[in-house]
Protein backbone atom coordinates (compact mmCIF):
# COMPACT_ATOMS: atom_id res chain seq x y z
CA UNK A 1 0.00 0.00 0.00
CA UNK A 2 1.48 3.66 -0.62
CA UNK A 3 0.99 6.42 1.23
CA UNK A 4 0.70 9.37 -1.04
CA UNK A 5 -2.22 10.77 0.24
CA UNK A 6 -2.51 12.67 3.61
CA UNK A 7 -5.50 10.85 4.34
CA UNK A 8 -4.23 7.65 4.36
CA UNK A 9 -0.52 8.32 5.69
CA UNK A 10 0.42 7.18 9.70
CA UNK A 11 0.15 9.62 12.41
CA UNK A 12 2.51 9.57 15.43
CA UNK A 13 1.15 11.51 18.84
CA UNK A 14 3.47 10.65 21.19
CA UNK A 15 3.74 7.05 21.85
CA UNK A 16 0.98 5.89 19.77
CA UNK A 17 0.91 5.79 15.82
CA UNK A 18 -2.12 5.96 14.49
CA UNK A 19 -2.71 3.88 10.72
CA UNK A 20 -4.54 6.32 9.09
CA UNK A 21 -6.25 10.16 9.37
CA UNK A 22 -9.67 9.05 9.41
CA UNK A 23 -11.12 8.95 13.30
CA UNK A 24 -14.66 7.16 14.52
CA UNK A 25 -16.64 10.38 16.27
CA UNK A 26 -18.14 9.08 19.98
CA UNK A 27 -21.10 7.84 19.20
CA UNK A 28 -23.54 7.54 21.69
CA UNK A 29 -25.80 4.55 21.59
CA UNK A 30 -27.44 4.41 24.29
CA UNK A 31 -27.89 1.16 24.57
CA UNK A 32 -25.81 -0.04 28.05
CA UNK A 33 -27.37 -1.35 31.22
CA UNK A 34 -25.71 0.13 34.55
CA UNK A 35 -23.63 1.64 32.17
CA UNK A 36 -21.58 -1.59 30.91
CA UNK A 37 -21.14 -2.05 27.43
CA UNK A 38 -22.36 -5.37 25.93
CA UNK A 39 -22.30 -7.81 23.03
CA UNK A 40 -23.92 -4.68 21.13
CA UNK A 41 -21.18 -2.24 21.57
CA UNK A 42 -18.45 -5.29 20.59
CA UNK A 43 -20.39 -5.90 17.28
CA UNK A 44 -20.42 -2.05 16.87
CA UNK A 45 -16.72 -0.61 17.36
CA UNK A 46 -15.51 -3.78 15.61
CA UNK A 47 -17.14 -2.89 12.44
CA UNK A 48 -15.30 0.46 12.47
CA UNK A 49 -11.73 -2.06 13.42
CA UNK A 50 -13.00 -4.02 10.27
CA UNK A 51 -13.61 -1.31 8.25
CA UNK A 52 -9.73 0.12 8.64
CA UNK A 53 -10.55 3.21 10.88
CA UNK A 54 -7.57 4.32 12.04
CA UNK A 55 -8.53 5.73 15.52
CA UNK A 56 -11.98 4.49 16.99
CA UNK A 57 -13.26 6.12 20.06
CA UNK A 58 -15.83 4.65 22.03
CA UNK A 59 -18.90 6.76 22.80
CA UNK A 60 -19.58 9.29 25.53
CA UNK A 61 -18.65 7.50 28.96
CA UNK A 62 -19.62 8.73 32.29
CA UNK A 63 -16.83 9.93 34.55
CA UNK A 64 -19.71 8.66 37.63
CA UNK A 65 -23.38 7.48 37.92
CA UNK A 66 -24.76 11.05 37.17
CA UNK A 67 -22.95 11.79 34.74
CA UNK A 68 -25.01 9.99 32.64
CA UNK A 69 -27.10 11.33 29.61
CA UNK A 70 -29.46 8.55 29.79
CA UNK A 71 -30.17 5.45 32.02
CA UNK A 72 -28.76 3.22 29.12
CA UNK A 73 -25.40 5.40 28.82
CA UNK A 74 -21.64 3.77 29.44
CA UNK A 75 -19.77 4.53 31.92
CA UNK A 76 -16.55 3.86 33.67
CA UNK A 77 -16.48 4.26 37.23
CA UNK A 78 -16.50 0.35 38.13
CA UNK A 79 -14.61 -2.52 37.39
CA UNK A 80 -17.02 -4.09 36.30
CA UNK A 81 -17.20 -1.80 33.30
CA UNK A 82 -13.62 -1.86 32.80
CA UNK A 83 -13.66 -5.79 32.03
CA UNK A 84 -16.50 -5.34 29.72
CA UNK A 85 -14.04 -2.95 27.46
CA UNK A 86 -11.52 -5.40 27.49
CA UNK A 87 -12.92 -7.75 25.07
CA UNK A 88 -13.20 -4.62 22.40
CA UNK A 89 -10.29 -2.96 22.93
CA UNK A 90 -8.32 -6.01 22.04
CA UNK A 91 -10.20 -6.44 18.87
CA UNK A 92 -10.04 -3.13 17.79
CA UNK A 93 -5.89 -3.44 18.46
CA UNK A 94 -5.79 -7.10 16.62
CA UNK A 95 -7.21 -5.33 13.49
CA UNK A 96 -4.78 -3.03 13.32
CA UNK A 97 -6.41 0.15 14.70
CA UNK A 98 -6.14 2.12 17.78
CA UNK A 99 -9.23 2.10 20.57
CA UNK A 100 -9.37 5.28 21.86
CA UNK A 101 -12.26 6.60 24.66
CA UNK A 102 -14.27 9.97 25.28
CA UNK A 103 -14.48 10.61 29.34
CA UNK A 104 -17.86 12.76 29.47
CA UNK A 105 -20.10 14.33 32.65
CA UNK A 106 -23.75 15.27 31.18
CA UNK A 107 -24.15 18.11 33.66
CA UNK A 108 -27.35 19.85 33.28
CA UNK A 109 -28.08 17.43 30.12
CA UNK A 110 -27.96 14.25 32.08
CA UNK A 111 -31.39 12.41 33.29
CA UNK A 112 -32.99 12.60 29.71
CA UNK A 113 -34.87 9.74 27.56
CA UNK A 114 -33.22 8.07 24.60
CA UNK A 115 -32.84 10.20 21.34
CA UNK A 116 -35.37 7.41 19.89
CA UNK A 117 -38.15 8.54 22.83
CA UNK A 118 -37.82 12.09 22.24
CA UNK A 119 -34.42 13.11 23.99
CA UNK A 120 -36.80 14.45 26.64
CA UNK A 121 -36.09 14.80 30.57
CA UNK A 122 -37.23 11.75 32.43
CA UNK A 123 -39.72 12.83 34.80
CA UNK A 124 -42.09 10.83 37.33
CA UNK A 125 -44.55 10.86 35.25
CA UNK A 126 -42.80 9.73 31.59
CA UNK A 127 -39.95 7.43 33.05
CA UNK A 128 -40.18 4.15 31.90
CA UNK A 129 -40.51 0.82 34.20
CA UNK A 130 -37.18 0.44 35.62
CA UNK A 131 -36.09 4.19 35.00
CA UNK A 132 -35.44 6.81 37.73
CA UNK A 133 -34.53 10.65 37.11
CA UNK A 134 -31.29 11.51 39.00
CA UNK A 135 -30.41 15.17 40.30
CA UNK A 136 -28.26 16.51 37.68
CA UNK A 137 -24.92 19.52 38.35
CA UNK A 138 -23.95 22.23 36.63
CA UNK A 139 -22.07 25.48 37.33
CA UNK A 140 -24.80 27.40 38.08
CA UNK A 141 -28.83 26.65 39.14
CA UNK A 142 -29.68 27.32 35.05
CA UNK A 143 -31.69 24.64 33.15
CA UNK A 144 -30.87 24.17 29.85
CA UNK A 145 -34.17 25.16 28.86
CA UNK A 146 -37.90 25.18 29.55
CA UNK A 147 -39.19 21.80 31.31
CA UNK A 148 -35.76 20.29 31.91
CA UNK A 149 -34.67 20.11 35.50
CA UNK A 150 -32.69 22.97 37.53
CA UNK A 151 -29.41 21.62 37.87
CA UNK A 152 -28.13 21.84 41.43
CA UNK A 153 -25.26 24.24 41.49
CA UNK A 154 -21.73 22.55 42.62
CA UNK A 155 -20.11 23.79 45.38
CA UNK A 156 -15.71 23.88 45.22
CA UNK A 157 -15.55 20.55 47.29
CA UNK A 158 -17.89 19.04 44.63
CA UNK A 159 -15.86 20.92 41.78
CA UNK A 160 -12.57 19.11 43.42
CA UNK A 161 -14.27 15.40 43.36
CA UNK A 162 -15.20 15.60 39.97
CA UNK A 163 -11.33 16.55 38.85
CA UNK A 164 -10.73 13.51 40.76
CA UNK A 165 -12.94 11.01 39.30
CA UNK A 166 -12.45 12.44 35.57
CA UNK A 167 -8.52 11.30 36.80
CA UNK A 168 -10.19 7.88 38.41
CA UNK A 169 -11.99 7.24 35.03
CA UNK A 170 -8.48 7.83 32.75
CA UNK A 171 -6.88 5.48 35.21
CA UNK A 172 -9.28 2.82 34.47
CA UNK A 173 -9.36 3.51 30.66
CA UNK A 174 -5.92 2.71 30.67
CA UNK A 175 -6.68 -0.73 32.34
CA UNK A 176 -9.46 -1.20 29.67
CA UNK A 177 -6.86 -1.47 27.20
CA UNK A 178 -7.76 2.19 25.90
CA UNK A 179 -4.62 3.77 23.39
CA UNK A 180 -6.29 7.70 23.86
CA UNK A 181 -8.23 9.73 25.94
CA UNK A 182 -10.33 12.02 24.98
CA UNK A 183 -11.95 14.59 27.73
CA UNK A 184 -15.49 16.47 26.08
CA UNK A 185 -16.23 19.80 27.05
CA UNK A 186 -18.49 19.90 24.21
CA UNK A 187 -22.47 20.09 23.21
CA UNK A 188 -23.35 21.63 26.20
CA UNK A 189 -22.40 19.15 28.88
CA UNK A 190 -20.43 19.70 32.02
CA UNK A 191 -17.29 21.11 31.17
CA UNK A 192 -18.58 23.25 28.23
CA UNK A 193 -21.22 24.31 30.33
CA UNK A 194 -18.29 26.03 32.77
CA UNK A 195 -17.09 27.80 29.96
CA UNK A 196 -19.86 29.80 28.17
CA UNK A 197 -21.19 32.43 29.35
CA UNK A 198 -25.04 31.58 28.66
CA UNK A 199 -24.33 28.51 31.01
CA UNK A 200 -21.71 29.88 33.98
CA UNK A 201 -23.09 32.81 35.86
CA UNK A 202 -21.09 32.09 38.84
CA UNK A 203 -19.26 34.80 41.02
CA UNK A 204 -16.34 32.55 42.26
CA UNK A 205 -12.70 31.24 40.83
CA UNK A 206 -15.14 28.86 38.44
CA UNK A 207 -17.08 31.83 37.02
CA UNK A 208 -16.43 35.49 36.09
CA UNK A 209 -14.66 35.89 33.28
CA UNK A 210 -12.64 33.37 30.53
CA UNK A 211 -9.81 32.71 33.09
CA UNK A 212 -12.27 31.81 35.55
CA UNK A 213 -14.68 29.66 33.28
CA UNK A 214 -12.35 27.68 31.86
CA UNK A 215 -11.02 26.85 35.43
CA UNK A 216 -12.15 23.20 35.67
CA UNK A 217 -12.05 22.38 32.49
CA UNK A 218 -8.13 23.24 32.50
CA UNK A 219 -7.90 21.47 36.11
CA UNK A 220 -9.76 18.02 34.73
CA UNK A 221 -7.29 18.33 31.44
CA UNK A 222 -4.66 18.76 33.99
CA UNK A 223 -5.38 15.73 36.12
CA UNK A 224 -5.89 13.52 33.81
CA UNK A 225 -2.46 14.17 32.08
CA UNK A 226 -0.72 13.77 35.41
CA UNK A 227 -2.23 9.94 35.80
CA UNK A 228 -1.49 9.29 31.82
CA UNK A 229 2.03 7.69 30.63
CA UNK A 230 3.89 10.01 28.41
CA UNK A 231 2.96 8.32 25.53
CA UNK A 232 -0.73 8.03 25.38
CA UNK A 233 -2.34 10.93 23.96
CA UNK A 234 -4.94 13.49 25.54
CA UNK A 235 -7.44 14.83 22.85
CA UNK A 236 -10.19 17.57 24.40
CA UNK A 237 -13.49 17.87 22.23
CA UNK A 238 -14.72 21.32 21.99
CA UNK A 239 -17.58 23.62 21.15
CA UNK A 240 -16.00 25.99 19.23
CA UNK A 241 -18.89 28.54 19.37
CA UNK A 242 -21.79 28.64 20.93
CA UNK A 243 -23.85 29.75 18.26
CA UNK A 244 -25.57 33.20 19.72
CA UNK A 245 -22.94 36.03 19.80
CA UNK A 246 -23.28 36.55 23.54
CA UNK A 247 -22.13 33.02 23.82
CA UNK A 248 -18.34 30.86 24.03
CA UNK A 249 -16.57 32.02 20.83
CA UNK A 250 -14.09 30.64 18.47
CA UNK A 251 -11.67 33.62 19.84
CA UNK A 252 -12.52 32.40 23.22
CA UNK A 253 -11.46 28.56 22.10
CA UNK A 254 -8.15 29.75 20.67
CA UNK A 255 -7.10 30.99 24.77
CA UNK A 256 -8.62 27.69 25.57
CA UNK A 257 -6.74 25.66 23.23
CA UNK A 258 -3.62 27.34 23.70
CA UNK A 259 -3.71 26.56 27.71
CA UNK A 260 -4.67 22.96 26.92
CA UNK A 261 -1.31 22.31 25.00
CA UNK A 262 0.66 23.66 27.52
CA UNK A 263 -1.08 20.86 30.04
CA UNK A 264 -0.05 18.74 27.69
CA UNK A 265 -2.99 17.91 25.66
CA UNK A 266 -2.12 16.34 21.94
CA UNK A 267 -5.18 17.37 19.81
CA UNK A 268 -8.19 19.72 19.83
CA UNK A 269 -11.34 17.91 18.45
CA UNK A 270 -13.48 21.15 16.75
CA UNK A 271 -17.06 20.58 17.13
CA UNK A 272 -19.34 23.40 18.10
CA UNK A 273 -23.18 24.50 19.34
CA UNK A 274 -25.57 22.65 21.89
CA UNK A 275 -24.96 25.25 25.12
CA UNK A 276 -28.40 26.49 24.35
CA UNK A 277 -32.18 25.19 24.48
CA UNK A 278 -32.64 21.50 24.21
CA UNK A 279 -30.54 18.89 23.34
CA UNK A 280 -29.06 18.56 19.73
CA UNK A 281 -30.71 15.08 19.42
CA UNK A 282 -34.41 16.20 20.81
CA UNK A 283 -37.38 15.68 18.72
CA UNK A 284 -40.57 17.42 18.78
CA UNK A 285 -43.92 15.61 19.86
CA UNK A 286 -44.93 14.98 16.16
CA UNK A 287 -41.66 12.95 15.26
CA UNK A 288 -39.44 15.98 13.63
CA UNK A 289 -36.21 16.82 14.90
CA UNK A 290 -35.63 19.94 16.23
CA UNK A 291 -33.96 22.74 14.36
CA UNK A 292 -30.41 23.74 14.57
CA UNK A 293 -29.22 27.79 14.39
CA UNK A 294 -26.33 26.48 13.03
CA UNK A 295 -25.24 26.18 9.30
CA UNK A 296 -25.14 22.68 8.46
CA UNK A 297 -23.52 22.41 5.33
CA UNK A 298 -20.77 20.32 4.09
CA UNK A 299 -17.47 20.61 6.40
CA UNK A 300 -19.33 23.45 8.34
CA UNK A 301 -17.10 23.29 11.36
CA UNK A 302 -13.89 22.28 9.42
CA UNK A 303 -12.88 26.62 10.20
CA UNK A 304 -12.75 25.76 13.65
CA UNK A 305 -10.40 23.57 13.36
CA UNK A 306 -8.38 25.47 11.21
CA UNK A 307 -8.21 28.23 13.24
CA UNK A 308 -7.52 26.92 16.28
CA UNK A 309 -4.72 24.91 14.29
CA UNK A 310 -2.90 27.91 12.87
CA UNK A 311 -3.68 30.39 15.79
CA UNK A 312 -1.74 27.66 18.18
CA UNK A 313 1.12 25.35 18.62
CA UNK A 314 -1.87 22.25 18.56
CA UNK A 315 -2.78 19.43 16.26
CA UNK A 316 -6.86 19.32 15.51
CA UNK A 317 -9.43 17.23 14.21
CA UNK A 318 -12.13 18.53 11.77
CA UNK A 319 -15.50 16.94 12.31
CA UNK A 320 -18.88 17.81 10.80
CA UNK A 321 -20.73 16.61 7.50
CA UNK A 322 -17.75 15.53 6.11
CA UNK A 323 -18.93 12.42 3.16
CA UNK A 324 -16.28 12.72 0.41
CA UNK A 325 -13.29 11.06 0.21
CA UNK A 326 -11.68 14.00 -1.99
CA UNK A 327 -12.87 16.51 0.62
CA UNK A 328 -11.20 14.54 3.38
CA UNK A 329 -8.06 14.81 1.63
CA UNK A 330 -8.40 18.45 0.59
CA UNK A 331 -9.05 19.29 4.44
CA UNK A 332 -5.55 17.35 5.11
CA UNK A 333 -3.53 18.82 1.82
CA UNK A 334 -4.91 22.55 2.85
CA UNK A 335 -3.77 22.76 6.10
CA UNK A 336 -6.82 22.85 7.70
CA UNK A 337 -6.85 19.96 10.53
CA UNK A 338 -4.39 17.11 11.58
CA UNK A 339 -7.49 14.57 11.80
CA UNK A 340 -11.09 13.76 10.32
CA UNK A 341 -13.82 12.64 12.17
CA UNK A 342 -16.56 11.09 10.93
CA UNK A 343 -19.84 10.03 12.37
CA UNK A 344 -22.85 9.88 10.76
CA UNK A 345 -21.03 8.94 7.76
CA UNK A 346 -19.21 6.02 9.33
CA UNK A 347 -22.96 4.60 11.07
CA UNK A 348 -24.31 4.91 7.03
CA UNK A 349 -20.96 3.34 5.97
CA UNK A 350 -18.82 1.63 8.32
CA UNK A 351 -16.53 0.57 5.48
CA UNK A 352 -15.89 4.11 4.55
CA UNK A 353 -12.32 4.29 4.66
CA UNK A 354 -12.20 0.71 2.49
CA UNK A 355 -14.02 2.50 0.07
CA UNK A 356 -11.73 5.80 0.13
CA UNK A 357 -8.95 4.26 -0.33
CA UNK A 358 -10.37 2.82 -3.72
CA UNK A 359 -11.69 6.29 -4.36
CA UNK A 360 -8.78 7.72 -4.18
CA UNK A 361 -6.35 5.34 -5.83
CA UNK A 362 -4.52 4.13 -2.07
CA UNK A 363 -5.64 0.31 -2.14
CA UNK A 364 -5.95 -1.07 -5.73
CA UNK A 365 -5.75 -4.43 -4.84
CA UNK A 366 -8.06 -4.66 -1.79
CA UNK A 367 -4.63 -4.93 0.48
CA UNK A 368 -5.88 -2.91 2.94
CA UNK A 369 -9.09 -4.97 3.51
CA UNK A 370 -9.31 -7.64 6.37
CA UNK A 371 -7.91 -11.08 4.83
CA UNK A 372 -11.20 -12.52 5.73
CA UNK A 373 -12.64 -10.43 2.98
CA UNK A 374 -9.73 -9.07 0.63
CA UNK A 375 -9.30 -12.14 -1.66
CA UNK A 376 -13.21 -12.54 -1.89
CA UNK A 377 -13.70 -8.95 -2.76
CA UNK A 378 -10.34 -8.24 -4.89
CA UNK A 379 -12.30 -11.49 -7.07
CA UNK A 380 -15.01 -9.59 -7.23
CA UNK A 381 -13.42 -6.46 -8.65
CA UNK A 382 -11.67 -8.99 -11.13
CA UNK A 383 -15.68 -10.82 -12.18
CA UNK A 384 -16.71 -7.32 -12.55
CA UNK A 385 -14.33 -5.96 -14.93
CA UNK A 386 -14.19 -8.80 -16.85
CA UNK A 387 -18.35 -8.78 -16.99
CA UNK A 388 -18.10 -5.04 -18.22
CA UNK A 389 -15.03 -6.25 -20.71
CA UNK A 390 -17.38 -8.48 -22.36
CA UNK A 391 -20.96 -6.42 -22.39
CA UNK A 392 -18.92 -3.78 -24.11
Amino acid sequence: MSTETQLFSPLTLRGVTLPNRIVLSPLCMYSGKDGVANDFHFAHLSTFARGRVGLIFAEATAVEPRGRITPRCLGIWNDEQVEAFKPITAFIEEMGSVPGIQLAHAGRKASSHTPWMGGKPITAENALPGEELWPIVGPSATPVADGFQTPHQLTTEEIADLVDAFATAAKRSLEAGFKVIELHGAHGYLMHSFLSPLANTRNDEYGGDIHGRMRFPLEVAAAVRAVLPDEVPLFFRISAVDGPAEGWSIDDSVTLSKELAALGVDVVDCSSGGIAGAPRFRISDDGKPLGSPLDRGLGFQVPYAEQVRNETDIKTMAVGVIVDPQQAEDILVDGRADLIALGRELMYNPFWSLHAAQALGEDPDFKMWPDQYSWAVFRRAQLADFKDTRMA
